[in-house]
């Protein structure tokens, strides 16, 4: 199976380094001197890494055989690809790859069929499924512990704890007027 892990950046400096954008959460093991990474577009790779180094924050790659600035601005905006094994599990406990939550059914924890995984969106402040239901319509599913309580791959499932108003329109809103009341 295939994954993008990196998208390369601009160049950096006249020996050929390239900035590189990571889409992995694990760029020391897909993003390591000596990989072979396959591109998009195919024509660019595959691509060697030689060196890789963290400047400012920021990984900057070489590859073999670029060797200037004006071949390694030619690999500008090109995703980096690895070869994943698809039975591979990520070394945390409770990390999952995309890959292996598309298409898990979602359900409450009393059984209920709430839908399917489409999509997995990677926010800032954290994950969301996007979850598409029996009726057509898609339903956005935060992705933490309090409302995913388990994922069960052997059964492809995922079970979750929604809060009123998540997954239906019956949101119980409090207020302190109520009280005053």
């Amino acid at each position: 199976m295939q994954l993008v892990v990196a998208r390369i950046g601009r160049a950096h400096g006249i020996k050929g380094e390239v900035t590189v954008e990571v889409r992995t959460d694990e760029p020391e093991l897909r993003l390591g001197p000596g990989a072979v990474l396959a591109t998009d577009p195919p024509s660019a790779g595959p691509l060697t890494i030689e060196t890789g180094r963290v400047h400012s924050g920021r990984l900057l790659l070489r590859f073999e055989g670029v060797t200037d600035r004006t071949a390694a601005e030619a690999l500008r905006n090109t995703l980096l690809i690895a070869e994943v094994d698809p039975e591979e599990l990520p070394e945390g406990e409770d990390e999952y790859y995309d890959h292996q939550l598309i298409d898990l059914d979602v359900v409450t924890e009393d059984g209920t069929e709430v839908g399917r995984i489409a999509e997995i969106s990677h926010l800032p402040s954290q994950d969301l499924f996007i979850v598409e239901r029996p009726d057509g319509s898609e339903v956005l599913i935060p992705f933490v512990e309090e409302i995913v309580t388990e994922i069960d791959l052997a059964e492809q499932r995922a079970v979750i704890t929604p809060p009123p108003g998540l997954i239906d329109d019956r949101a119980e809103i409090a207020s302190s007027r109520d009280e005053d009341a």
